[in-house]
């Protein structure tokens, strides 16, 4: 079976071209599974969705097409629209995360080594660490400190500043370090970026002689900007949660313009129009969910990643507040619900297709990606989709006119991967993969489909809406 190019649908492509400059915009500001929790929650806000917190608050119940939502620890939220019909019977849900690979500040990680300042770093994910070498970085996150103020840091984005980076040894003496195999060509503990190289001195001429007794003058520079920038001392650091990630916007890709080139489309790529599925969607007969969470690039540990008790604690929270709830009316609702995990696919690479089998490849540009099963070594690790399901959801993208392609994470025994898909199968929910095809993936730029995000969203609204 042959899958036809989704673009040669469309006679006027402005409907995706209009959504896929909507997402990159958003991904070009959003690059951190913080930022991504505000700017939804944010938009829900403004589509009429309140906090558990508040509904409890106020003493009424829940009813079909109420909007809430619930978030933890500004890194995961779940957003629900109350169906027609009870809990018990299941919900609709879109699973996506927001978390993506990176290299994360140490604890303690800025020091100076003749006279250039540098941050030391520990990798976040499945990364080729030579990739993150002589690129433009910037700093996203937060920095606590112990009066309990929490400072936003974004370093590297406004172009009045300047961007960081980690160097490379020049070619002229690489001899040594080509002969190297490729996961050892730059060590981990190499990944250290740089970040200054005035001292105190030449950045004020005040008390010079006093600044030039300093020991580490570079490092104390540093020190100063971030101070005066932020209201931060070094022992912050301690307490801090720095992303060091590609800096610049995301961009339009391809003579043609049909792609997009960001920096965390897995799996920003499917959380985006995940949200916009269930953003302004008609009342639902079966609650629909979207679920966008983190650690999910580190094994979905932790209490924000999908391993937590955090949806299902949200779940109990939502039906003590429709009314009647009792644990087993939780289970029967979980074990009930349908759920794409939204989450990315490769896309073959015609530069790399002795990694790919092309009858079941994901291609760009043919629709959503549904993987039945991912996993490696005989599907270990997997949810494999029962086949009822997948019949279900291929009626549901067909009745909604959404291209899609069935696929697999390459030739069998290549390698594999794994997703949140079966975290949610364990409470007996049905489950697939669905989501869009990524060129480069986990590298610091990756390449995706402009048709193929409008795809994903045209088949997570249908989803939603009959499942």
């Amino acid at each position: 079976m042959e899958n036809k190019n989704a673009w040669l649908k469309y006679d006027n492509t402005k409907q995706v071209m209009d959504f896929a400059e909507d997402y990159r915009k958003f991904i070009s500001q959003n690059k951190i599974e913080r930022e991504c929790a505000a700017f939804f929650i944010e938009e829900a806000k403004k589509d009429g969705y309140r906090s558990i917190e508040e509904v409890k608050k106020s003493g009424k119940k829940l009813k079909a097409g109420d909007k809430v939502y619930a978030s933890a620890m500004g890194k995961i939220v779940a957003f629900f629209q109350i169906g027609k019909k009870p809990l018990e019977a299941g919900m609709n849900i879109l699973g996506a995360h927001i978390d993506s690979p990176r290299l994360d500040i140490k604890q303690n990680p800025l020091y100076e080594d003749e006279g250039l300042a540098l941050l030391d770093t520990h990798y976040y994910g499945g990364i080729k660490k030579y990739q993150w070498v002589t690129l433009p970085l910037a700093l996203h996150g937060v920095v606590a400190k112990k009066d309990g103020t929490v400072v936003k840091v974004v370093i590297g984005e406004d172009d009045k500043e300047g961007v960081l980076g980690v160097s490379d040894l020049l070619i002229h003496l690489s001899a040594e370090q080509l002969e190297k195999k490729g996961n050892k060509v730059v060590e981990g503990e190499a990944l250290n970026i740089l970040v200054g190289s005035m001292p105190v001195k030449a950045a004020s001429s005040k008390s010079a002689g006093k600044d030039e007794k300093k020991k580490d003058p570079v490092k104390e520079n540093i020190l100063k900007i971030l101070k005066k920038k932020y209201g931060i001392d070094e022992a912050d650091f301690l307490s801090a949660e720095l992303e060091a990630v590609p800096a610049g916007a995301a961009k339009n890709y391809g003579l043609d313009n049909s792609m997009i080139m960001a920096y965390g489309q897995d799996d920003k790529v499917c959380a985006y129009p995940s949200w916009r599925a269930i953003q302004g969607l008609p009342k639902t007969d079966r609650t629909a969910v979207c679920l966008l969470v983190d650690k999910e690039e580190i094994g979905s540990v932790g209490a924000t990643g999908m391993h937590s008790r955090f949806f299902e604690n949200a779940v109990a929270e939502v039906y003590e507040l429709c009314g009647g709830y009792t644990e087993l009316l939780l289970r029967r609702a979980l074990a009930n619900s349908n759920m794409l995990s939204s989450d990315v696919s490769a896309a073959f690479d015609p530069n790399y297709p002795s990694v790919m089998e092309k009858k079941n490849a994901c291609f760009l540009c043919k629709g959503i990606a549904l993987n039945k099963f991912t996993g490696s070594r005989g599907k270990s690790g997997s949810n494999d989709s029962n086949a009822e399901f997948v019949a279900k959801v291929r009626k549901i993208f067909d009745d909604a006119d959404a291209s899609f392609q069935l696929c697999e994470l390459g030739k069998v025994d290549q390698g594999g991967g794994g997703t949140i898909a079966y975290i949610m199968a364990n409470y007996g929910m049905n489950v697939i993969d669905s989501g869009v095809g990524v060129l480069n993936m986990h590298a610091p730029w990756e390449i995706t489909s402009k048709v193929d995000i409008y795809e994903s969203f045209k088949g997570y609204r249908a989803f939603l809406q009959n499942a």
